[in-house]
């Protein structure tokens, strides 16, 4: 049954681990479970890794307006591969809904970042150089754009 309930109610399922710790109860304690989510390490740092990969594709959208299709496929399949990702997180961790906002925040300096330095590697025939300046130095897109599967900025698909 805790198998069980890891894979259908994450959130009851640690809830009934953190209390079998607290009276520590070996024998209710789903190892198996609990080995993995040690090794895998916290979801958080997942999610927040995936958002800048996501967010990053999201600012080269919204600022090299004039990128070829060749670059820009690229993309938007790491878009939609890493919303894929963080979706499927916090379908399986609840509480993730609530770290989302605050992980969008502390991903975007380093989202932010990584855009600027992939956008040097225009070379400004094809696609403009664009200045640092051009990238907001606050997240320009909403929680609920970043995960919708059918937003693109500047873009209808």
């Amino acid at each position: 049954m805790t198998n069980n309930l890891y894979e259908t109610d994450y959130e009851q399922w640690l809830e009934n681990q953190t209390i079998a710790l607290k009276e520590k109860n070996p024998d209710l304690l789903d190892w198996d479970n609990l080995l993995e989510l040690l090794e895998m390490g916290n979801p958080k740092d997942t999610i927040e890794s995936n958002l800048v990969i996501l967010i990053a594709h999201l600012l080269k959208l919204y600022v090299q307006t004039d990128a070829p299709d060749w670059m820009t496929l690229s993309w938007y399949r790491s878009i939609d591969e890493h919303r894929n990702r963080i979706l499927k997180a916090k379908s399986k961790y609840k509480s993730i809904s609530k770290f989302l906002p605050l992980a969008v925040e502390s991903a975007y300096p380093d989202a932010r970042k990584l855009a600027i330095k992939e956008s040097k590697f225009a070379d400004g025939r094809k696609v403009k150089l664009r200045d640092e300046s051009e990238y907001p130095s606050s997240c320009p897109f909403s929680l609920s754009q970043i995960l919708d599967d059918n937003w693109y900025p500047n873009h209808d698909l």
